[in-house]
C-alpha cells in the first residue's frame, strides 16, 4: 500500500495537469491545475522529492492567486437588445455556430414577434446571446441562451437571472422555461441557476 499510493497520486497529478491544458475555460484550467499541483506536492512528500514539492507548491500558490483574483474581481456586465439582421450578431453566430448547435440544434437566427433578444457584454466582450419567445401569459420559452466557452463560469447566468431580474419583469416575463435541454453541461448550468425540472403530462 505504501508503494501503491504514491504511484496513484503521481498518475492522478499527471492526468489532472494534462486535462487542464485541454480546457478553454480559465476557471476550469485553474481548478484542474491546482488539483494536479496539489497531487504532485503530496506525491513529492511521500517520496521525499523536494524539487517536485517546491515546483508544484509554487504552481499551486500561483493558481490560488489567480482563482482569488477571478472570484473577487468586479467585472462590467451590460445587456443590449438586437435584431437578427445586425451584422455583428450574424458574424457572432457564424463564428460559434458549430458549438451553438451542440447546445441548441434547432435554433435559427431570425426575428419573430413577441421575442426577447439580447446579448450580454462582459467587460465589453461579447459573452452571451439570449433569445426567448414570450407567451401572452408571460412565460418566456428559451430558444437560445448561449455563452462562449471562455465565460462559462456562471457569472453571465447570474447576471441575467439575478441582477437583471427587474429588466426581465419589465418585459412582462413571469416565468422562464426550457422546453428541452440537450447538452449535459447546460443541464448542470440550469441546476446551478436553480431551475426546476417539471414533467408535464
Amino acid at each position: 500500500m505504501k508503494e501503491t499510493l504514491p504511484l496513484i497520486l503521481g498518475y492522478l497529478a499527471f492526468i489532472l495537469l494534462a486535462i487542464s491544458l485541454l480546457v478553454n475555460n480559465e476557471i476550469r484550467f485553474r481548478w484542474l491545475n491546482s488539483m494536479g499541483s496539489l497531487s504532485f506536492v503530496l506525491y513529492g512528500l511521500m517520496i521525499d522529492a523536494f524539487p517536485i514539492i517546491i515546483t508544484n507548491g509554487l504552481l499551486l500558490c500561483i493558481n490560488i492567486f489567480y482563482l482569488i483574483k477571478i472570484y473577487t474581481t468586479d467585472e462590467d456586465f451590460d445587456l443590449i437588445e438586437f435584431f437578427s439582421t445586425d451584422s455583428l450578431i450574424q458574424k457572432y453566430f457564424s463564428f460559434y455556430q458549430k458549438d451553438i448547435l451542440t447546445f441548441f440544434p434547432n435554433f435559427s437566427l431570425q426575428d419573430k414577434e413577441n421575442e426577447l433578444r439580447f446579448i450580454v457584454l462582459r467587460d465589453l466582450a461579447f459573452a452571451n446571446i439570449f433569445v426567448a419567445q414570450i407567451s401572452p401569459e408571460g412565460i418566456a420559452f428559451v430558444k437560445i441562451n448561449y455563452t462562449v466557452p471562455k465565460y462559462r463560469d456562471f457569472k453571465v447566468g447570474r447576471f441575467i437571472f439575478e441582477k437583471e431580474n427587474k429588466y426581465l419583469r419589465s418585459k412582462g416575463i413571469k416565468q422562464i422555461v426550457y422546453k428541452e435541454v440537450i447538452n449535459k453541461n447546460h443541464i448542470q448550468f440550469l441546476k446551478i441557476m436553480k431551475f426546476k425540472k417539471v414533467i408535464i403530462d
